[in-house]
């Protein structure tokens, strides 16, 4: 499985990782709702589980991701600043570019 990570997004995730209470765990990136051929993803931090399948990113942060799920497979998270600050998760690879 495959997720990619940018810039503006890695820094934000390594800030909330390397706090005290956070070192044990890993970002987890989750369907949260699927339809026709898109999904909605969320995002949280967590430890990996028997199933899971934990990728490693270009920008060293461990992603666990549920193989099960095909949707999750080229996951791609981003931060934005502008319209709105927060985390954006996408699937270019699946043909989702964003929220509706």
């Amino acid at each position: 499985m495959i997720c990619k990570i940018t810039r503006n997004a890695a820094k934000i995730i390594k800030k909330e990782l390397d706090k005290e209470e956070n070192k044990q765990l890993k970002v987890r990136v989750l369907v949260t709702h699927a339809h026709g051929d898109h999904a909605h993803y969320g995002m949280d931090l967590d430890t990996p589980q028997e199933n899971d399948e934990v990728v490693t990113t270009d920008k060293d942060i461990d992603v666990i991701l549920d193989p099960s799920e095909p949707l999750l497979d080229g996951v791609k998270i981003d931060y934005l600043y502008f319209p709105e600050e927060g985390f954006v998760i996408t699937n270019p690879s699946k043909g989702n570019h964003g929220d509706h």
